[in-house]
């Protein structure tokens, strides 16, 4: 879907969402922000489907999308894109990353993990627990070894990159200046055990390719901007103007997620209501009851 209007391609924004459920409200808050950002300022619009985890990810997901955005009358400029087309770029990232000594293979399981928590061994970060780095020193060979016969994931020695590339900056068009504190994460993984690619890395390079200026997305996803401004600089990459925007919240004070089963658009959508009047009351504050927008 393109508009037929002049754009202004000095400014790129991108809604993203992943097809391994139907969106609900809080999308539709998210898609109406990044909308009206590139709008407003005559810019594109980008419509990016993050499907790399394919044991989630549907194709009858990505159809609801299309329709909830439609119904929303939120439109996007040119062709929809799909991380699944990019998996050989995100594959060449990690060999770059690997070939400077600043990934490590982690055998850890989410039970161990888990247990590490609990005896405060791993302690919450902003973003959730601190990976407590038990893989980071293995011997080489021993880690080779055990490749052979385990499930293992790759993380990324944070401090390591962080000395290499030195103090980071970024801008966020809310929250101001920001100091990049990558450590404050731990070593994230950067290709699970499961995909071939994190989000962390897919979202970065995902970026650069779409020449993003400004990464407008929600205040959940702050802290791993710190990860994504280290990762710029280790692969060269340019660094957007963020926009990290308020959520909604349910009445037990909990973000909405597809993961509380947060209500469908599908429901509302093929219920009658009227998508274009639901934008509408997003775009001056009205919420329906037992909705509301974070302060934080």
């Amino acid at each position: 879907m393109t508009s037929s209007v002049q754009l202004n391609r000095d400014i790129v924004v991108r809604f993203a969402p992943s097809p391994n459920g139907l969106l609900h409200l809080g999308h539709a808050y998210a898609a109406m922000i990044a909308h009206d950002f590139a709008r407003e300022r005559g810019g594109l619009l980008l419509l990016r489907i993050e499907d790399i985890d394919s044991a989630r990810a549907r194709p009858e997901f990505v159809e609801a999308i299309l329709a909830d955005l439609r119904w929303l009358g939120l439109d996007w400029d040119g062709e929809v894109i799909f991380q699944s087309d990019r998996l050989e770029s995100y594959a060449e990232a990690v060999e770059r990353l690997k070939d400077i000594g600043l990934l490590y293979r982690c055998f850890c399981t989410r039970t161990s993990m888990r247990r590490a928590q609990e005896s405060g061994s791993q302690p919450e970060g902003p973003d959730g627990p601190i990976y407590s780095g038990t893989c980071r020193h293995l011997d080489a060979d021993i880690s080779f070894d055990r490749s052979q016969a385990e499930p293992h994931s790759w993380r990324l020695d944070v401090a390591k990159a962080h000395a290499l590339t030195g103090p980071l900056e970024w801008l966020d068009k809310i929250h101001g200046q920001q100091v990049a504190c990558p450590e404050n994460l731990g070593d994230v993984v950067i290709v699970p055990k499961d995909t071939s690619v994190a989000y962390h890395l897919a979202v970065t390079l995902d970026d650069a390719r779409d020449a993003i200026t400004h990464a407008v997305r929600g205040d959940d996803l702050f802290a791993s901007t710190h990860i994504h401004r280290l990762l710029q600089a280790l692969l060269g990459l340019p660094t957007p103007t963020y926009f990290h925007h308020p959520l909604l919240f349910d009445s037990s004070g909990a973000k909405l997620s597809k993961s509380r089963d947060s209500a469908s658009l599908s429901v509302l959508r093929t219920t009658g209501q009227s998508g274009y009047q639901l934008v509408q009351d997003l775009r001056r504050g009205i919420f329906p009851v037992g909705i509301s927008l974070s302060t934080a």
